[in-house]
C-alpha cells in the first residue's frame, strides 16, 4: 500500500513510550519487570465475581455516555465522605477509559492554539503530547532530585496571560512525593483572580505512607471550582488492564469535558462499571491500601538496603526511585537497558520524564509485586 509522502507528524519528537519499550525488553530477556507500573497479583475475588455476575445479568451493551449512574452516585458519596466536597453525580462525574484518557480529554476540552500549560517535571509522559495535540505549549518547572519539591514563588514567575492550565500530580509519579496542604494553599493563592484551570492527577490517592494525608484539590473549595480531578480504579483495585477511571469536575468544566469524551470514547466498559459499583461500598479495600503497599515498600527497602543503589524517600505511589551513581556513569537509559539485558531486572530511567532528558543517574522501580517477585529481584539488584 502506498502512503502519501507529504504527511508531517503531529508529534515528531515522540516515539514508542518507554513503558512499552522496557516491558518488551524485559520479556525478550526474561528479566523481572519492575519497570511498567502494574501489579503481578490478582484483584480481590469479590471484584472478579462481580464482573461475572454483571455479564450474566445482561450488562453487555453500551453504558450511558457519562457512565453508569449508580457508580457515579457512589463516587459522589465517597468524595464527600473523604474530602467534605459535595458533588452532583449527574453533572460532575464522568467514567473514563482509565486515567490517561481522562487527562487527554480534559486537556482537549480546554486548551487552544498557543495556550500555555505548566507542568512539573519529572512528569508522566502523556501530559505534554496531549497538550501539543491540542495546539498548546507545555511550560516546564523542573523539580530537583532528590527532594523533588515545588518552590511556588518560582512557579508564579512562569504564569502569564497565555497560561491556561496547571497540571499537578499527587502522590507523584515517578518521584513518590506528596503535595502538602501548604502546597495546595500556595496553588490556590497563585491562581486566584485568574482563569487558570487545574488538572489534578490523583490516581494514587490511596497509596500514601507514614501517616501523611492525601491533600486532594477537592478539600479546597476555590481550587475545586477550577479543577478536573482524575482518578483510576485500576490503581486502587489492581486492575490496570481494565482501563476504567473517572473524572470529577464542576458542571461548567464537565460540560466541556463530555463534549470531547463522547467523541473519543463515548462510553466505557459496562461490565466493569457495574462490578465497581458493587464493590465500592467495601471501604476497607481502599482504606487499607496504604498499609498493604507500605508493607511492600518496606520489604523492598530492606531487601535492597545492602545494594550499591541509594534509595530516595518514597511518601506515596508504588514506585521507588534509586540513584546508581556509585555503580556506573552511564546515561540512565543505557544503564537500564544493560541492567535488563545482562542483570535480569528491568526499571525505568527517570530522564524520560523530563523535557530535555535531565539525567541525574536515577531510575524507578515498581514494587507493586508479589513478595516472591520482589525477593528474586532484590537478590539480583544486590549483585549489581
Amino acid at each position: 500500500m502506498n502512503f502519501p509522502s507529504n504527511i508531517n507528524s503531529k508529534l515528531p519528537a515522540i516515539g514508542t513510550t518507554i513503558f512499552t519499550t522496557m516491558s518488551a525488553l524485559a520479556k525478550e530477556h526474561n528479566a523481572i519487570n519492575l519497570s511498567q507500573g502494574f501489579p503481578d497479583f490478582s484483584p480481590h475475588p469479590l471484584l472478579t465475581e462481580a464482573v461475572e455476575k454483571a455479564m450474566k445479568s445482561g450488562f453487555n451493551q453500551y453504558a450511558p455516555m457519562a457512565g453508569y449512574l449508580p457508580l457515579r452516585e457512589k463516587i459522589a458519596e465517597k468524595v464527600e465522605a473523604l474530602y467534605s466536597c459535595p458533588i452532583d453525580p449527574e453533572t460532575e462525574v464522568t467514567i473514563t477509559a482509565g486515567g490517561t484518557q481522562a487527562i487527554f480529554t480534559a486537556i482537549l476540552s480546554v486548551i487552544r492554539e498557543n495556550d500555555e500549560v505548566i507542568l512539573f517535571a519529572p512528569a508522566y509522559d502523556s501530559y505534554a503530547p496531549a497538550i501539543e495535540l491540542a495546539g498548546g505549549k507545555p511550560l516546564y518547572y523542573d523539580l530537583e532530585a532528590p527532594e523533588y519539591r515545588i518552590n511556588w514563588t518560582n512557579v508564579k514567575k512562569l504564569i502569564s496571560q497565555r497560561t491556561k492550565m496547571i497540571i499537578i500530580n499527587t502522590p507523584h509519579n515517578p518521584s513518590g512525593t506528596v503535595l502538602s496542604a501548604f502546597d495546595m494553599q500556595q496553588l490556590d493563592k497563585i491562581t486566584r483572580g485568574t482563569d487558570i484551570v487545574i488538572i489534578s492527577d490523583e490516581v494514587y490517592e490511596h497509596i500514601i505512607f507514614d501517616g501523611i494525608e492525601h491533600q486532594s484539590v477537592l478539600r479546597f473549595p476555590k481550587l475545586a471550582e477550577r479543577s478536573f480531578v482524575i482518578n483510576s480504579f485500576g490503581k486502587t483495585y489492581h486492575t490496570t488492564g481494565w482501563k476504567v477511571g473517572y473524572c470529577v469536575a464542576p458542571k461548567n468544566l464537565m460540560t466541556e469535558f463530555r463534549k470531547v469524551h463522547q467523541f473519543n470514547v463515548f462510553s466505557v466498559n459496562s461490565i466493569a462499571q457495574v462490578a465497581f459499583d458493587e464493590i465500592l461500598p467495601r471501604k476497607d479495600l481502599y482504606l487499607e491500601l496504604s498499609a498493604f503497599y507500605k508493607q511492600k515498600r518496606d520489604y523492598f527497602h530492606k531487601a535492597i538496603q545492602s545494594s550499591r543503589f541509594k534509595l530516595f524517600k518514597c511518601e506515596g505511589t508504588y514506585f521507588q526511585l534509586v540513584s546508581y551513581s556509585k555503580i556506573s556513569d552511564e546515561r540512565d537509559l543505557e544503564f537500564v537497558r544493560r541492567m535488563t539485558r545482562d542483570m535480569g531486572v528491568a526499571a525505568i530511567p527517570v530522564s524520560v520524564f523530563y523535557r530535555h532528558n535531565i539525567d541525574n543517574s536515577v531510575i524507578r522501580f515498581c514494587f507493586a509485586k508479589e513478595e516472591e517477585t520482589l525477593k528474586r529481584a532484590a537478590e539480583l539488584i544486590c549483585k549489581i
